[in-house]
């Protein structure tokens, strides 16, 4: 079979729209203004930023000065988790957060652990990467402020009970934060039915540009910013806004909302066919991550007796583009520390491959992965000793 390209890493980033670029260009050129400016090169520009900001709040069902843009979802989580805790922390030093989220939320907890005398607990999960509630129950105590659980997850693509944790937060007067960057776009997520309090977003993941995010704070949120420096965005996160970029994230935003229940069900079909393929073709294969409460298009698996690296590489020679984990972390020799919360072994963890796809995939891109992956995997075992062994009979 000839080679084609084919992208099944859209959880890493997503490919831009044209017409997502379309809308951006003028405000490269011609609408250069200064959002700040009063005279009418700033009003422009101001205008165009205040309609990206209702497209966002739209698409997640927000009031439109509940939205705040920042430079990416890293930056809304860090915002959202240290300014939460810096204005609150008269109410207490503890915070509730789980072993498998991203390192934007992980290493922010750990930060305000060991330099701000925070306490924080980090909550197990199951095997499919689901929250145990009654382990949250018992979690919370006096000086408990914020509840911090993602949305789904970005490797194995499990969705949490995100209205039950909500739920349980206010029951006991404490914030709820959720990093929802994986969610936003692939997901209907609507923050007034769930009750969020704060909730991360990022615009690469919906087709939209690099560099731009926002965070969702709920009306009367006691939160300190993160950025200083001038009086952009209610005077909560300094610094002259990437108008180009919040334009985009905006258009995105809209082309996200109106084709959502479109893209949800093409992905799913597709996630599925990927799925049945590769546990039907490939022996000593496991599925990580909740079998149908996952993001549309996530596929997430272990192979036994080899190495994702190897897989990784021997993909990308076909024109397959995957990924073994959290692009993030990916120059990482570490194995995946969402893998090995949900109990996988080193080794096992080590033999995953993360397939994520996207609007531009087709049943042609399944179906050429599902004729080339089997044939690696296989290649990929014959070098191992152990696999071997196994098929030989032993043990």
């Amino acid at each position: 079979m000839e080679k084609r390209k084919v992208y099944m890493d859209y959880a890493a980033t997503t490919p831009m729209k044209k017409e997502v670029l379309d809308a951006m260009m003028p405000y490269y050129t011609e609408l250069f203004g200064n959002a700040s400016s009063i005279h009418c090169f700033g009003r422009e520009v101001k205008s165009a930023l205040e309609t990206a900001r209702e497209e966002v709040a739209k698409l997640i069902n927000a009031n439109t000065s509940e939205i705040y843009f920042t430079a990416g979802g890293t930056e809304a989580d860090n915002w959202a988790i240290k300014g939460y805790a810096f204005a609150n922390k008269e109410r207490g030093n503890h915070i509730i957060t789980t072993k498998i989220e991203h390192h934007a939320v992980l290493h922010t907890c750990e930060y305000l652990e060991k330099y701000h005398g925070f306490e924080v607990t980090y909550l197990d999960v199951d095997k499919d990467g689901i929250v145990d509630l009654k382990q949250l129950r018992e979690s919370i105590k006096d000086t408990t402020i914020l509840i911090s659980v993602m949305f789904a997850n970005n490797e194995i693509g499990t969705i949490q009970p995100i209205k039950e944790i909500a739920q349980i937060a206010k029951e006991k007067g404490i914030a709820f934060h959720t990093d929802a960057v994986q969610a936003v776009g692939n997901v209907k997520v609507d923050v007034k039915e769930l009750d969020i309090d704060l909730m991360a977003m990022s615009s690469h993941k919906i087709y939209g540009p690099k560099g731009v995010g926002a965070l969702y704070v709920k009306k009367g949120i006691k939160l300190h910013p993160l950025v200083h420096g001038g009086a952009q965005e209610k005077k909560r996160r300094a610094g002259t806004e990437n108008i180009a970029g919040i334009v985009g994230f905006g258009k995105a935003a809209q082309i996200a909302r109106i084709n959502l229940d479109n893209h949800i069900e093409k992905l799913t079909s597709l996630r599925e066919k990927l799925i049945n393929g590769v546990l039907d073709k490939i022996p000593y294969t496991r599925l990580n991550g909740h079998r149908t409460n996952r993001l549309p298009g996530n596929a997430n698996f272990s192979f036994e007796f080899i190495e994702g690296e190897a897989l990784l590489l021997s993909l990308d020679m076909l024109g397959i583009a995957g990924s073994s984990g959290s692009a993030c972390t990916s120059g990482s020799l570490d194995p995946s520390h969402v893998l090995m919360a949900i109990g996988l072994s080193h080794e096992i963890a080590h033999g995953s491959l993360r397939l994520s796809l996207g609007d531009m995939n087709t049943e042609e891109d399944v179906d050429y992965v599902l004729d080339n992956l089997p044939k690696i995997v296989e290649r990929l075992r014959m070098m191992s000793p152990l696999y071997e062994k196994v098929t030989k009979g032993g043990n």
